[in-house]
């Protein structure tokens, strides 16, 4: 009797572990829907100028996300199928090359669920001071990553960067940063890189990116990188992660030691689908020798 039930509990476990992947494996045997695909090359800037088999793969990477991730409108909003495919889009274009440890089995393998309010919202925030007050907030936010496996968007800003060439700041690649940073157990701007040498190389470029970030906000130098990145290594990560997909040629140009690591860790280079912005001199008879801003 013993083994016959040690037999069913197996026999349970298998199917538990099999249905899960027989879904996915129908899931992706048909093509994503035309109006779908549509979605994707009106919503994600970078699509038009990728090769086709990135595109391929990201129309698959798209269709798997909408199959095992939760959407869920928030405030009142009711989520489209633009709204889906959109963030979808963005958020699987950060795996495109085969990112840390992405693999058909383990797409954001600890995301369950994608929260998207209408705009920005507020959450609850406790500040404690030195002396030991406690203050409590609210703060408006534009997304969070947490680490129960939900991300939190606001679609106003989804929406606009998502159709933008080169916009300041994309909330989903932010956020979905921090989900590939978590995936090494911890979130601290060093994410699942496979090797001890990796980790060295990977260490040396951000440490020093990161420390000439925290002086160029100290003395308020604006460049490519947000400031916000020198709040912490885990926000540096995002920061520059943004950069590095929407920015490429200014973070290249400007950075291009912290460019050359996140070309190894994302495995794309992101200049391919991005043009490239014109210098701007800073004195028009000086062409070819003064190279000012980009534009």
């Amino acid at each position: 009797m013993e083994g016959i039930i040690a037999g069913l509990i197996g026999a349970g476990l298998l199917a538990a572990w099999l249905l899960p992947k027989l879904r996915l494996r129908r899931a992706l045997a048909r093509p994503l829907a035309p109006e779908l695909v549509a979605i994707l090359e009106r919503n994600l800037a970078q699509y038009a100028r990728m090769d086709e088999g990135q595109q391929r793969r990201l129309r698959r990477l798209v269709q798997q996300f909408l199959h095992e991730k939760a959407f869920v409108g928030c405030a009142g909003l009711e989520v489209t199928d633009e709204m889906r495919v959109t963030i979808a889009a963005q958020a699987c274009m950060l795996v495109l090359g085969g990112t840390g440890d992405a693999s058909p089995a383990n797409l954001y393998p600890s995301l369950h669920a994608v929260l998207v309010y209408p705009g920005a919202f507020l959450v609850p925030r406790r500040e404690v001071d030195a002396a030991g007050v406690v203050t409590e907030q609210r703060q408006d936010l534009l997304g969070e990553s947490w680490g129960d496996g939900r991300v939190i968007l606001s679609w106003d800003h989804v929406r606009r960067a998502g159709a933008e060439e080169s916009p300041d700041h994309n909330v989903v690649l932010h956020e979905f940063a921090h989900q590939l940073d978590s995936e090494s157990g911890s979130t601290n701007g060093a994410p699942y890189l496979g090797s001890t040498e990796r980790y060295r190389s990977w260490s040396e470029v951000l440490s020093r990116n990161y420390a000439a970030l925290r002086r160029d906000a100290m003395w308020g130098q604006r460049g490519v990188l947000d400031h916000y990145g020198a709040s912490s290594p885990a926000e540096f990560f995002a920061v520059a992660t943004e950069s590095f997909f929407e920015q490429p040629w200014e973070l290249s140009a400007r950075h291009p030691d912290l460019y050359e690591e996140f070309m190894k860790y994302f495995r794309v280079d992101p200049r391919d689908w991005v043009a490239e912005p014109q210098p701007v001199f800073d004195d028009p008879f000086q062409h070819g020798l003064v190279y000012g801003q980009w534009r």
